[in-house]
């Protein structure tokens, strides 16, 4: 599994890179800090993946970097994708190592 920093998706972001970024937590944590890009839950998932983009790099996102490992596991063994990377820590690891003012939890 691939995975990408803090660092390095805030430098990728910053070149305007195209990507998706997909955040896998709950409706609740989102609303609570988030850095954006398309809320799917990992348990709709399954019914949601048709959102996920294969054309361009993903990063997929939720608070320590565990629930979106189970999301790439998913996606890359049962439907094949090729184009994700875990956000390492997560949006937690965002929030100590980039963004000092985000909210943590």
């Amino acid at each position: 599994m691939q995975e990408i920093t803090a660092q390095e998706l805030k430098d990728r972001l910053a070149r305007q890179n195209e990507m998706q970024l997909v955040d896998v937590r709950e409706p609740f944590e989102f609303e609570l800090c988030n850095l954006g890009g398309e809320l799917i839950p990992l348990g709709e998932l399954p019914k949601q993946a048709n959102r996920i983009r294969r054309d361009v790099p993903v990063v997929l996102i939720c608070h320590h970097g565990f629930r979106s490992a189970q999301a790439i596991n998913y996606l890359t063994q049962r439907l094949g994708y090729e184009n994700l990377l875990n956000l390492k820590g997560g949006i937690h690891a965002w929030a100590t190592q980039v963004d000092p003012t985000m909210r943590v939890y």
